[in-house]
């Protein structure tokens, strides 16, 4: 599969199979993620996998009640270290492209915006100075979400300036 077809193909999954991921996959999945760009190659970030289903049904509640969060294979927690002020940006890149390579692998993925940072923190012993800036679901899809409506070039982008159109 080439990048823009696991661009194309890339949804939201919020139902999953209760399977397993395999140790070298799940492996290679991280890797596509230690390998992302960031700021000064510095890479001040941290990303903890959650895949203990006692651990998953924990942070459901802590995640907005998203139900799907219990049942996924792995959760993601992404961790900024203090002080770094583009890890939140830099550890984005990073779970993106594990998002890209997990569709090439047939996973699927949905980033989670609603948690509670504190509760998340307090579940995972993570340190108060650290910060949380994103959650990410992980595993085998049990749905195949239709594509959803995107706007058009035009509505997003502009050429040189604000308001000029592309050409």
């Amino acid at each position: 599969m080439d990048v823009m077809a696991a661009i194309q193909a890339r949804k939201s999954i919020r139902k999953y199979e209760d399977k397993p991921i395999p140790k070298e996959l799940l492996d290679n999945l991280l890797e596509s993620a230690r390998l992302a760009p960031s700021a000064n190659n510095a890479q001040k970030w941290s990303i903890i996998v959650i895949t203990d289903k006692e651990l998953l049904r924990k942070l459901v509640p802590a995640s907005g009640n998203q139900r799907f969060v219990g049942e996924c294979s792995a959760y993601l927690v992404g961790v900024a270290e203090p002080g770094a002020h583009y890890s939140a940006i830099d550890m984005t890149i990073a779970l993106d492209h594990l998002t890209l390579y997990a569709v090439e692998k047939g996973l699927g993925t949905c980033w989670i915006g609603d948690f509670d940072e504190a509760m998340v923190k307090e579940i995972l012993g993570i340190p108060k100075e650290r910060a949380v800036p994103i959650c990410l679901t992980l595993g085998f899809p049990a749905q195949a979400p239709p594509a959803r409506r995107r706007k058009k070039l035009s509505e997003l982008f502009h050429m040189d300036r604000w308001g000029s159109p592309l050409p």
